[in-house]
């Protein structure tokens, strides 16, 4: 394998091309505005006039529902960038997010705000263009350390958005929203300026309707070359992260008590871990330990800690543990690194919308999954470990994840 090549290479990697950094920008205003929501948008369901059980399980099918359009739509989109280039398609989708963020406070009714983020979820499929676009312009040698850098975009989306969201939630409960989409619409506009595209016309392929059906994708990816079986480590993983981000705030706020504030801030704590790891550290841990060591390592030290969230008595030890979990940020690139060689340029677009429209997938079940939890739970008094459900749930996928990765990745990477 190339990547494991690079690992034991004592040379340094080359610099990654110029080009990068425009996506890379775009990535970061649109998970900045994703960011501002987050700690608000449980209380938006909530200000309809809902119980706490209520309030779980209306909150689940609101993110559920958006998980469920990314399914059907993410692998058409990422069809249409490959056969009409990278830039027209993410400037599309970048454009529809805005929208839906200044749609969703003015919603009337808890049915009406399903409907919209319904919608957005079509045109949610930008950040699979722009895995696509970073694997169009990155050496297939470097391409855990150039999908690191979306993660990295993450983290810094993650580290300026809750906390402003948190803030501007104690003041008015809209304001996230409005912020969210004129970040996302001043995207569009520097992307319509300054974004290039990524796929040369020699490198483009005729639209097929197979190509878009989701379950037609899935089924691909479950026959790349070599890799297959990591898809099932892939969805185990999304499985459990997708349980902590969508229980993340409510649980916090039924067992700690926590505002949206404590909410943000533990978000900003996040998303300096995935900076620091993805960012700074992981071209160098990927050239110490490889692909499959930072799989292996990562989903090791994301199950201790997931099991460590469940139980931890009080508030303040939330904090510690995020920032504990620094090396779970590698497993996301190597994973994705994997899938990327063993398609051709051709089809990178399609392939990463096939593992967006997987990860929604597996949005919509563990959304569905963490919520219910949290609904049976809710009427348990503050502190209860029971009302770390979830991350109990969540921790057993990673663990899942981490005994079929091992068995994977022997195969592939014989001693």
């Amino acid at each position: 394998m190339q990547a494991n090549q690079a690992a034991t290479d004592g040379q340094s990697p080359p610099p990654l091309p110029s080009s990068v950094r425009f996506v890379l920008l775009t990535v970061f205003l649109d998970i900045l505005g994703v960011g501002l929501i987050i700690p608000v948008l449980p209380s938006l369901v909530g200000a309809f006039g809902l119980n706490a059980s209520d309030q779980a399980h209306w909150y689940g099918w609101v993110i559920a529902i958006y998980g469920v359009m990314q399914f059907f739509f993410a692998p058409l989109i990422g069809a249409l960038s490959d056969r009409y280039g990278r830039r027209p398609v993410l400037l599309t989708c970048v454009a529809g997010l805005g929208l839906n963020f200044l749609a969703m406070p003015f919603a009337p009714g808890v049915l009406w705000l399903l409907v919209i983020r319904a919608v957005g979820g079509i045109t949610a499929g930008n950040l699979s263009v722009a895995n696509a676009y970073i694997a169009d312009v990155s050496p297939p040698a470097q391409r855990s350390q150039a999908l690191g850098k979306i993660g990295a975009m993450f983290g810094l989306g993650f580290i300026c958005g809750p906390v402003l969201g948190g803030l501007l939630g104690e003041v008015d409960l809209h304001y996230p929203f409005y912020l969210a989409a004129a970040v996302s619409l001043g995207n569009f506009i520097y992307g319509c300026f300054s974004l290039p595209e990524s796929l040369t016309p020699e490198h483009r392929k005729p639209l097929r309707l197979a190509a878009a059906n989701p379950f037609t994708g899935l089924t691909g990816l479950a026959h790349l070359r070599g890799v297959g079986q990591l898809v099932w480590v892939y969805a185990l993983t999304m499985f459990a992260q997708f349980i902590i981000q969508t229980s993340w705030v409510l649980s916090t706020t039924l067992r700690f008590g926590w505002t949206p504030l404590q909410n943000g801030f533990s978000l900003f704590l996040v998303g300096v871990s995935s900076v620091v790891m993805q960012g700074l550290l992981l071209g160098s841990y990927i050239k110490r330990v490889g692909d499959a060591g930072a799989v292996t390592i990562g989903l090791a030290s994301s199950a201790l800690t997931l099991l460590c969230y469940a139980v931890a008595p009080q508030g303040w030890m939330m904090y510690v543990l995020i920032i504990c979990n620094l090396l779970a940020f590698g497993t996301g690139p190597a994973l994705q690194a994997y899938f990327s060689r063993a398609v051709d340029a051709r089809s990178q677009g399609a392939a990463m919308g096939s593992l967006s429209s997987l990860a929604s997938l597996m949005s919509v079940a563990a959304t569905l999954a963490g919520t219910s939890l949290l609904a049976q739970v809710s009427h348990f008094p503050a502190g209860s470990i029971w009302l770390g459900a979830p991350f109990f749930l969540a921790s057993a996928m990673q663990v899942a994840a981490l005994l079929l990765a091992r068995h994977t990745l022997r195969r592939l990477n014989p001693v």
